[in-house]
């Protein structure tokens, strides 16, 4: 028999959470952020099942955003044809022809590539997006700096077209709206002062925040399932998930009370205890850092991880679950088979960290195994 850890991906579930963004926006089109591999849930089959989504609200089908070229390349090897924007834009100005071929949009955000795509002469104008730094301080135009660059771009008509204003909220997830407002509020004034339309609304600010939409929002790991909230609202509370990391039960060890379980002996049986060991760990990329009490579903009923994880195995108390046996189901993050769910957010809250790493850390050995769509 294989090994039973797999991860299933509902594809009907993300196709689901996109159309949520794309309802709590009507007046907005949704770029789908697909990056990392689409968060770790499979770039292509995510791709598909998003491009067949009925374009009834936004008029057009979705338009998708990645990293880098490398990952535009899969999608167009793949037959996907939909608008694909490169988030970080290009690394060199050799990539510019690659660009035009693929007819790829591409973000722009510091001088140097300006200055690449003045010089470059495409058969046909590129869409680009111009990003601004409105305090995340991370990539962008510096705001004394945007205008020049903006009036640059929009003066070489023969190789630029449809500019587009874009930034990165950084607290756009808080309760304190503090500094969002203040990034938003530079945001509308450049963006009234030049004319342009804009691309601000990521995961948290499409879910919370309506007066951040604009011409085009970029929901990313919402589509995934995950609340980026800090504190869950209507429509968070709305969101499926995506990914369900599920495994079985191998073997079961029955411990008297004071015996230690895993390395270092971190877990000591407070009674006499059952542990199962589950086949599932940080060479799967289930995060070594997980707390003891980091919950689990077996055969849908929530109990606790007992000991550090181990590179193929975890181990579970599963003292109050006497009907637990070899083959039950374990389900780390997900939809167990009788319906119970355990969000990926609540066990990244045990393991210190946040979904996206966990997500995206789900390594290549754990199969994928796709639904709906």
């Amino acid at each position: 028999m294989a090994r039973p850890l797999i991860a299933d991906i509902d594809l009907d579930a993300l196709r689901h959470n996109y159309c949520l963004a794309r309802d709590l926006a009507p007046h907005s089109r949704a770029i789908a952020v697909l990056k990392a591999d689409a968060y770790g849930h499979g770039l292509v089959p995510c791709a598909r099942a998003l491009a067949g989504v009925a374009p009834a609200l936004a008029g057009v089908a979705p338009a998708l955003a990645v990293a880098c070229i490398e990952e535009a390349e899969t999608l167009r090897a793949a037959g996907i044809e939909t608008p694909i924007m490169l988030l970080e834009g290009f690394f060199e100005p050799a990539e510019l022809e690659r660009i035009e071929a693929l007819e790829l949009w591409t973000a722009v955000h510091t001088a140097w590539q300006v200055d690449a795509l003045l010089a470059y002469r495409p058969a046909r104008p590129l869409t680009v997006w111009v990003k601004v730094d409105s305090g995340m301080h991370r990539l962008g135009f510096p705001p004394a700096q945007l205008a020049a660059q903006w009036a640059r771009l929009a003066a070489a008509g023969d190789r630029v077209r449809d500019l587009h204003l874009m930034s990165h909220f950084a607290t756009a997830d808080s309760l304190d709206p503090g500094y969002f407002q203040c990034q938003l509020g530079m945001l509308n004034a450049l963006a009234s002062e030049l004319g342009a339309p804009t691309c601000l609304a990521n995961s948290p600010a499409t879910l919370a925040w309506p007066e951040a939409h604009g011409a085009w929002n970029r929901p990313g790991v919402m589509l995934y399932g995950s609340d980026p909230l800090e504190s869950a609202n209507e429509a968070s509370r709305g969101l499926a998930p995506v990914m369900t990391l599920r495994s079985e039960i191998i073997a079961l060890r029955d411990l008297e009370a004071g015996e230690p379980v895993g390395y270092g002996g971190r877990w000591r049986a407070s009674r006499p205890s059952r542990i199962a060991v589950v086949a599932c760990g940080y060479g799967d990329g289930y995060d070594r850092h997980a707390e003891d009490g980091t919950p689990v579903l077996v055969d849908g009923q929530r109990c606790r991880i007992a000991g550090k994880v181990s590179m193929d195995m975890l181990t579970v108390d599963v003292t109050d679950i006497p009907e637990a046996r070899i083959g039950s189901e374990v389900v780390l993050w997900g939809q167990a088979s009788n319906g119970a769910l355990l969000s990926v957010d609540e066990v990244a809250r045990h393991c210190t960290t946040i979904s996206y790493t966990l997500l995206t850390g789900v390594l290549p050995r754990v199969p994928r195994r796709y639904h709906g769509g």
